[in-house]
């Protein structure tokens, strides 16, 4: 920690959008960002030989793996900037010089959540993760927040079938893919 009272320090990640210093026992989630809880499905549209069934994204365990993956073994700081709403701290926070919130967005596996005062910068690289189809924007997934409102079990053990039946259900999914996103049109400029 630091002697202004940021936390700072190596981190255990908790999911893909909270993170937890333990010197200072103190749970910081990243601001201005969203992603799927540990237990949330995802859908690949993708048929998969001829069965009917969607295949199953774990966009929890992955959203959370890659926030891991970017921090890795370094010292992370962050600058608080409010509370979240279940009383823990949240801020823009980096490692090795670079916003983690960023990153999760550029790879896809985080949404922009409100506004913040980065706002325009998260929103453009959320664009840039949407159009390359990356990380959850290639999966049919629910709104985390319609997930938390709905879900009734939402323990680890929680089977893929209990968000197909969410999604089947649902106000509206915020990853809405493309069967032919993968292909590109030819250039038209030329």
């Amino acid at each position: 920690v630091y002697s202004d009272g940021r936390p700072a320090g190596h981190v255990t990640v908790i999911d893909g959008r909270t993170l937890w210093f333990p010197g200072s026992a103190q749970k910081v989630r990243l601001a201005g960002i969203d992603s799927c809880e540990l237990p949330q499905w995802a859908f690949d549209p993708k048929r998969h030989g001829n069965s009917l069934i969607l295949k199953p994204v774990p966009c929890g365990p992955l959203s959370k793996a890659w926030l891991k993956r970017l921090i890795g073994g370094s010292r992370v700081v962050c600058r608080i900037s409010s509370y979240s709403t279940d009383g823990a701290l949240a801020g823009r926070c980096t490692a090795r010089g670079r916003d983690l919130a960023v990153d999760m967005l550029r790879v896809g596996w985080a949404r922009v959540k409100g506004p913040s005062p980065a706002s325009l910068e998260y929103l453009r690289w959320q664009r840039y993760a949407m159009s390359a189809r990356h990380g959850m924007w290639a999966t049919y997934v629910i709104d985390p927040d319609e997930w938390r409102a709905k879900a009734v079990d939402r323990t680890l053990a929680r089977k893929p079938i209990a968000d197909f039946n969410l999604l089947s259900e649902r106000g509206h999914e915020i990853s809405p893919p493309f069967l032919d996103a993968r292909r590109r049109p030819p250039r038209s400029d030329r």
